[in-house]
């Protein structure tokens, strides 16, 4: 019992740096609450059709004192509870109880070898033992500490709840099973977000009707693999997170529902309770932000009442956007060359025209009005190429031709489309044989302004009959 407290008291000094480390972290956290706290707090900021010259609003001393003083009181919570939590995941390991109780028939030496191999225990890839001193430590353990509101038996509980789950699920090992087949067009990966977290869409379009879904889900044998594969993708998604101070370590779900209808199997409903509840219980934290698009109305109303229900904290962590919003909503998060052009955005797989470095501009339609993109073309003998996209409307028309600079030559009327596909970005091409300019029109019948997203590049290029004659 002696050597197992001088062990605990051990692990407690060398985890002074990282108690200092942790102080410095939690000393900026706080600095940014203030500050955005005072941002929100302070109505002096005014929306761009508001008077400019309107009388701003300085908060007094004292209400920002005590905003100042809470935020400092909930650093020390915070920091206490993370000390706390630290020494009681070590004294676990340490007493061989990090998967629950111990037993009682194990002889010492069994136990001893129980406790060397709990001290080498991962999570997610990251050492849980705080006395390693890992960089990644600490925020695992603040993922389980959040989730509980920084109670510390209850986070502690969680984590030994997840541990016992892992190895009876054989989640570490499931990246190694061939769960594929039958779900390749449910989920994918697509680049990341403003922020740079991974970006992961669920597409469950796929499973449009009852027929499609009996026939994914029909027994509880395809039920349970359908579950193994959505832990086997949060796997491979972690795989792309850093938990490294200053890294990425969450995702961004995108919950696609277009042509996803109301009546759903029961089987589908039950799968997907679980696979929430598991992520809920078990990948605490790991997902920033659920985005769920082209809701239906159904949908959208249930999900307007139950709201009512949830706190604040989980309100913020889910956006739902109809139809007639999805680009916008997503633009919000994702950086428009980050966007699956499906969405409105312009990233292409297999692209060979553009890269994500390849700047993007915008232009805004005021309303019932037009407006000219002009793109030169000094240069002949190469190809333009460019994307554009309209945020948030199919109502948009718009012109695209090319005016050479000769007076003396003609346009070239490229494409006159009377209405832009909705949530869909469009590109185009024109070789440039004499100098001049690309002139692209919209026409906005609209009262309410619109943006233009767009960009462009030219690329050398041999014309096709230059090649015939060779």
């Amino acid at each position: 019992m002696g050597k197992k407290r001088e062990n605990i008291n051990k692990a407690k000094e060398s985890g002074k740096v990282q108690d200092q480390n942790m102080a410095n972290l939690f000393d900026y956290e706080i600095a940014l609450q203030v500050q955005e706290g005072h941002e929100r707090g302070c109505p002096s900021q005014t929306n761009s059709d508001q008077e400019t010259d309107e009388e701003t609003f300085e908060e007094p001393p004292s209400v920002r004192e005590d905003r100042l003083n809470v935020a400092m009181r909930m650093k020390e919570r915070k920091f206490k509870a993370l000390v706390e939590f630290r020494c009681r995941v070590e004294d676990a390991i340490l007493g061989d109880y990090l998967f629950g109780k111990p037993s009682n028939k194990v002889g010492g030496e069994d136990n001893a070898k129980a406790i060397e191999q709990l001290k080498e225990i991962t999570l997610w890839g990251v050492p849980l033992m705080p006395s390693k001193r890992h960089g990644g430590t600490d925020i695992v353990l603040l993922k389980f500490l959040e989730a509980k509101d920084y109670k510390v038996l209850e986070a502690l509980e969680m984590l030994q709840r997840t541990l016992k789950w892992r190895k009876e699920f054989k989640a570490d090992e499931i990246l190694e099973e061939n769960l594929v087949p039958g779900f390749e067009n449910l989920t994918y990966q697509n680049s990341r977000d403003k922020d740079g977290h991974p970006v992961y869409y669920n597409v469950y379009g796929a499973l449009k009707d009852q027929q499609t879904q009996y026939r994914i889900l029909g027994s509880e044998e395809k039920r349970e693999k359908f579950l193994r594969w959505r832990v086997q993708y949060m796997e491979k998604a972690i795989k792309e997170l850093r938990f490294q101070p200053g890294g990425t370590n969450s995702i961004v779900q995108i919950i696609d529902m277009k042509h996803a209808q109301g009546p759903t199997t029961k089987e589908l409903r039950s799968v997907c309770r679980k696979s929430w509840k598991l992520f809920q219980d078990h990948y605490p934290h790991l997902i920033h932000l659920n985005i769920i698009i082209n809701v239906p109305l159904w949908y959208y109303i249930s999900q307007t009442f139950s709201s009512r229900l949830k706190t604040q904290r989980k309100k913020s962590k889910i956006v739902i956007a109809r139809p007639g919003k999805v680009t916008s909503t997503l633009l919000k998060f994702i950086p428009p060359e980050n966007l699956p052009v499906e969405y409105g955005g312009f990233k292409r797989d297999n692209d060979d025209d553009f890269s994500p470095e390849d700047k993007v501009s915008e232009v805004t339609v005021r309303a019932n009005a037009f407006e000219n993109i002009r793109i030169p073309a000094p240069q002949a003998g190469v190809t333009m190429v460019w994307d554009l996209t309209v945020v948030g409307s199919c109502d948009v028309s718009y012109k695209e031709e090319f005016i050479p600079d000769d007076e003396g030559s003609y346009k070239v009327l490229l494409q006159n489309e009377k209405e832009k596909k909705k949530g869909e970005g469009v590109r185009n091409s024109f070789y440039i044989s004499e100098p001049g300019k690309i002139v692209i029109t919209f026409d906005n019948p609209l009262l309410k302004k619109k943006k233009v997203l767009y960009r462009y590049k030219t690329k050398p290029t041999v014309p096709f009959y230059v090649l015939n004659r060779k």
